[in-house]
């Protein structure tokens, strides 16, 4: 796992083309190495060193989630819309030993492609998917979460180990 401050985190990633056989690889690190890891409810490839317009999503069975649409990995993925902005906290497996408070859209809708086929998709989430999902498409755009954080006095020391969240 690639921990900040390294240039991979901060540097915006580059498209894909979602049918090439290295990308179906990477999709399928992602989502292998993010099941293996506690806690963890999203990977992004700049996360394992790679600077690729990649991530997994799964918030199956967090306590915050409301909508779940599963294990989602996308490609190219962007924001269409947001709305219903919330502050709430965040943790990385980037940023291991920080959470921070990060307003977020409560509302989404994200579009992007699936590796392998590359169908374009476009759905609509909300509270803590549509939270994960702006972490994961941040980490393709060389932010990590310090990077939205409300403020300095926003940033927390990890006070008790919980595995890390994507």
């Amino acid at each position: 796992m690639v921990r900040a401050p390294a240039t991979v985190l901060s540097t915006p990633c580059e498209p894909v083309n979602p049918t090439a056989a290295e990308t179906v690889r990477l999709a399928e690190d992602l989502a292998a190495t993010m099941r293996v890891s506690p806690g963890c409810v999203g990977l992004a490839a700049p996360q394992i060193g790679v600077g690729l317009q990649v991530f997994a999503v799964d918030v199956t069975g967090h306590p915050k989630t409301r909508t779940c649409h599963g294990l989602l990995v996308l490609c190219n993925a962007r924001i269409v819309a947001a709305s219903q902005w919330h502050k709430g906290r965040e943790g990385c497996m980037s940023v291991p030993d920080l959470t921070g408070d990060v307003k977020r859209a409560g509302r989404l809708v994200v579009a992007g492609q699936l590796p392998g086929t590359g169908e374009d998709v476009e759905f609509s989430t909300n509270a803590f998917e549509a939270r994960a999902l702006q972490h994961e498409i941040d980490h393709c755009a060389g932010l990590i979460f310090l990077d939205r954080v409300t403020g300095a006095d926003a940033v927390y020391a990890r006070k008790v180990y919980q595995p890390p969240r994507g």
